[in-house]
């Protein structure tokens, strides 16, 4: 009987390890089996995020498209002091200039002239009033951002010139096309107001449409999804009906 007893007992374990096996390999492909779904729901959510039209195709926040650091939060108006400031100093400087009729030249010296003798004044009456001259502190520009400035505008410059090449040669029709009604829409305002009151539209510009953008980002990206397929439909007929005959043309003339 002691026998009996002891062969049943390791049947009996095995028999537990049996199911305790199955529990935890159901447990475990349940487990991996979700694990899968939410990998899916993963790869769709971000597939689904990658697929989202954004304007002018870009990729990056407004914060970094604008260069980010200083400029950018100036623009974004991450402290609104200094963007209302900024925005302030730029609308005196336009009033001064294009409403008061003020020159560069006599502004210029006029500061300097006020600047310099209140400093003088300052400097020589602090001996008789018993008080400390003014601390003038020393001014100098930095070499390094200077050189960073020419570098960046050197690319610029580099890459219109790349731009310009590229549209003369007359490869691209359609980023022809787009750069002369640039140049016309920009000729046309430019004959309504001269180059400081344009100037001074786009430094305002850049401080209301990218913080106003970046607020309603969604919905202006639906509304430019909506219009820039729009115009490739319109494009497309264009293409069609015009551009399309213009190389057989050509054509024609060179074989008759």
């Amino acid at each position: 009987m002691a026998d009996e007893h002891k062969h049943e007992e390791p049947a009996g374990e095995s028999v537990m390890e049996k199911i305790t096996e199955k529990i935890h390999g159901h447990d475990s492909s349940s487990s991996s089996s979700s694990s899968d779904t939410d990998d899916d729901k993963k790869s769709s959510t971000s597939s689904l995020k990658t697929k989202v039209f954004r304007l002018f195709g870009r990729e990056k926040p407004v914060h970094k498209v604008l260069g980010g650091g200083k400029p950018a939060d100036v623009f974004l108006w991450r402290n609104k002091k200094i963007s209302a400031g900024v925005l302030g100093g730029a609308t005196a400087i336009w009033v001064l200039f294009q409403l008061l009729e003020y020159h560069l030249l006599t502004l210029v010296c006029h500061c300097l002239i006020v600047a310099l003798a209140v400093l003088f004044l300052w400097s020589n009456a602090s001996t008789f009033i018993n008080k400390s001259p003014p601390r003038i502190p020393e001014v100098y520009i930095p070499e390094e951002p200077v050189l960073q400035l020419a570098s960046a505008l050197r690319f610029e410059i580099n890459r219109a010139f790349t731009l310009l090449r590229e549209i003369a040669s007359g490869r691209d029709l359609k980023k022809f096309l787009s750069v002369i009604a640039g140049l016309w829409v920009v000729s046309i305002v430019g004959s309504w107001c001269n180059f400081l009151t344009l100037f001074y539209i786009v430094f305002v510009l850049l401080h209301t449409v990218p913080v106003i953008y970046e607020k309603y980002e969604d919905r202006v990206d639906s509304f430019s999804e909506k219009a820039w397929a729009e115009i490739k439909k319109q494009y497309a007929v264009f293409d069609a009906k015009v551009l399309s005959k213009i190389p057989r043309s050509l054509k024609d003339k060179k074989k008759a």
